[in-house]
C-alpha cells in the first residue's frame, strides 16, 4: 500500500465567498511549502460560483445575471470546468510531492481520490472511477457535465469534482462534494444549457446527513484511508493577513477572475 505522509495540518474553516475561500487555499499552499506541515481543510461556500484556471468565463456565463444576483465567483488555482457552490462541501489537501514519489500525476489523483471512495461508501453508497466502468469519457467547460477517467461516479453518474496542480514540489488537490443544487438560482447564469437538473447530489441518492456529519465522515474517512494523524489547528494572524491581501489583490479582481491572467 502507497505510504503517505503521518501528520497533517487540519483546518474546517467557516462558510465563506469564493474569493475568500480561494485566496484562503492559496495561502495555504504557500504556508505549506515553507513549513512542509501537510493540510487537510474542510470547508464551506456562501452561494457562489468557481471557474477552472483555463476557463473563458464570458462565453460560458452571464456575468451581468450573476452581478445581479449578488453572487460571489472566482478562478481556482486548478483546471477543469465551472462549478456551482452553496449546496456542497469542499476539501483541500496540500503535501509534498515526495510522498508520493514514486505514482505519476494520474496514479497520485486516483489514490487520493480513495479516502472519498471511502466517504460515499460510508454512505451506504456504492462509488466507481468513470474508468473503471462502461462509460462515454468526455470533457467540458462545466465541471459537473464532464466525464473523465478518474472522475468518481454514483449509479452511473458523475459525482462532485476534483483536481490537481503541482507547484514548488507540492501537490495540491481540492473537490467538491454536491449535497444539492439550487437549479432556480443558478440555471439562467449560463449561456448554454449546463444540465444542473442532472447534476448527482446526496439528496437525489436520499442521503440527509448535514453539512456537519458530512464534514466529520469527510474528515474520518481520510484518517481510516491513510492512517494519519490530524491535528487541529486555525489559520494565523500572519495568514489571515495575507488572506485579506491576497483576496483585494487578486481574488476579487477583473484581471484574475475573468480575463484570467495571472498576478
Amino acid at each position: 500500500m502507497q505510504k503517505i505522509l503521518k501528520k497533517f495540518r487540519l483546518l474546517d474553516t467557516p462558510v465563506a465567498n469564493a474569493s475568500y475561500n480561494m485566496a484562503v487555499d492559496e495561502v495555504l499552499l504557500q504556508s505549506s511549502i515553507e513549513s512542509g506541515m501537510p493540510v487537510l481543510r474542510v470547508y464551506e461556500w456562501e452561494d457562489a460560483l468557481s471557474f477552472g484556471r483555463f476557463n473563458k468565463v464570458h462565453e460560458i456565463l452571464d456575468l451581468k445575471a450573476v452581478d445581479l444576483n449578488g453572487l460571489s465567483y472566482a478562478r481556482r488555482l486548478t483546471g477543469g470546468g465551472v462549478l456551482v457552490h452553496g449546496g456542497d462541501i469542499s476539501y483541500s489537501l496540500i503535501m509534498p510531492q515526495t510522498a508520493l514519489n514514486d505514482l505519476s500525476p494520474k496514479e497520485s489523483y486516483r489514490y487520493l481520490c480513495s479516502f472519498l471512495l471511502h466517504f460515499y461508501k460510508r454512505l451506504g453508497l456504492e462509488p466507481k472511477f468513470a474508468q473503471d466502468q462502461d462509460l462515454t469519457i468526455s470533457k467540458s467547460t462545466i465541471c459537473t457535465a464532464s466525464n473523465e477517467p478518474y472522475d468518481i461516479t454514483i449509479n452511473g453518474k458523475k459525482i462532485g469534482g476534483n483536481a490537481q496542480r503541482y507547484s514548488k514540489k507540492t501537490l495540491f488537490q481540492h473537490g467538491s462534494i454536491p449535497i444539492r443544487v439550487d437549479t432556480k438560482l443558478f440555471k439562467e447564469l449560463f449561456l448554454e444549457n449546463a444540465n444542473l437538473e442532472d447534476i448527482n447530489t446526496l439528496e437525489k441518492l436520499d442521503i440527509f446527513s448535514s453539512k456537519d456529519e458530512l464534514k466529520k465522515l469527510m474528515i474520518h474517512s481520510f484518517i481510516e484511508s491513510f492512517n494519519v494523524e490530524l491535528i487541529d489547528d486555525t489559520l494565523t494572524e500572519q495568514e489571515l493577513q495575507k488572506i485579506d491581501e491576497l483576496q483585494k489583490t487578486k481574488y476579487d479582481t477583473y484581471k484574475w477572475n475573468i480575463d484570467a491572467i495571472q498576478l
